[in-house]
């Protein structure tokens, strides 16, 4: 989730209406996993795990990425999924303790399965979700039968869609990472897949950030609070120890960048700086030509092949996605509908 940087971001709580005719680039493998970890199997003697369909194929990501795309096309939302490409080797050691957490809590649901402990399995299993290279392709084939444009970022899902923003080739940035506002993108929008569900008792509405606006609120440039950033933690870094959001904004604005504030403060530079600066900085992005983004066709036949057919889909489920699709006029009877009628 890199650095949360809520308290310095006024968020503008906002209908997904008023995103209609906007070209929203979506951070697909935090979406994917928004959807493994919340339909999942719970059933008394559930393990935990995705949904699965009758061959033992998980398909709650499917049915996830079916639902909320047809919903936002339905809004007349224009849909763009990023994919994550290479993490960077700064990441490697996040990644290692990623890794370690996930494998103490494989072991911990194995042995609470064993021992018929299914509410510890339950509660273990959305620790141990995994979006595998056959979850990601089959994503990218229900996209293609639905029309919808995505990308494969060089590297970072979210800092991709951050440098199309910039460049204009998106309007919003779609995320729960805050990270994409280091990376540079002018407006991000958070809890657009979980708009109108509840949480904690509480219904969620997406939320708006504006990097423009938070930099002039808290008087700094966009170097200045990736410094920052870097100063609080980030997955390239784990901080300043004793330097938390409103002190590291503190001195940011008093001495301006990280070398300044350690030296004042008697602490340590962090390690390969430069380079964590760079990759916020001047992520590499792969170039995506604008014809690429464009809206394909909704292939209702291979849609009802995929998903009814080898993923057995109900066909009350079906239903619901073509009828959204209809009324949106994106879909019609008698053959394919491409989505530039849209």
């Amino acid at each position: 989730m890199g650095c949360n940087l809520k308290d310095l971001a006024p968020a503008e709580v906002i209908r997904l209406n008023d995103l209609a005719g906007k070209r929203v680039g979506i951070d697909a493998f935090l979406t994917a996993f928004q959807f493994l970890t919340t339909m999942r199997d719970r059933s008394p003697q559930g393990d935990g795990g995705p949904l699965r369909d009758a061959n033992g194929n998980p398909v709650s990501h499917l049915m996830g990425f079916l639902h909320r795309t047809t919903t936002l096309l339905a809004l007349g939302i224009k849909p763009i999924y990023i994919f994550d490409g290479e993490s960077p080797e700064l990441k490697a050691e996040e990644l290692a303790q990623r890794r370690e957490r996930r494998e103490e809590a494989e072991r911990i649901h194995k042995e609470a399965l064993e021992a018929g402990d299914f509410p510890l399995a339950q509660k273990m299993a959305q620790r141990i979700m995994h979006y595998t290279p056959q979850m990601v392709e089959e994503t990218q084939r229900l996209l293609d039968l639905l029309g919808v444009p995505w990308v494969t970022a060089a590297a970072e899902g979210e800092a991709q869609a951050a440098v199309m923003a910039a460049k204009g080739q998106l309007d919003v940035v779609a995320t729960q990472d805050w990270d994409a506002l280091l990376y540079g993108s002018p407006l991000l929008v958070r809890n657009l897949m979980d708009d109108g569900t509840k949480r904690y008792g509480r219904v969620v509405h997406a939320q708006a950030i504006k990097l423009e606006e938070m930099l002039e609120n808290n008087e700094l440039t966009r170097e200045q609070l990736v410094d920052l950033a870097i100063m609080i933690g980030t997955d390239f870094h784990p901080g300043v120890k004793g330097i938390g959001p409103k002190t590291g904004l503190k001195l940011i604005r008093q001495h301006g960048d990280i070398e300044t504030v350690c030296e004042v403060k008697g602490k340590e530079v962090p390690e390969r700086l430069d380079e964590i600066r760079t990759i916020f900085l001047h992520h590499p992005v792969v170039d995506v030509a604008d014809a690429d983004l464009q809206p394909g066709q909704v292939d209702k036949k291979g849609l009802i092949q995929f998903l009814q057919t080898e993923r057995n889909f109900s066909q009350n489920r079906m239903d619901k996605a073509f009828d959204k699709l209809t009324q949106a006029g994106l879909l019609r009877e008698g053959g394919q509908t491409s989505l530039f009628s849209f």
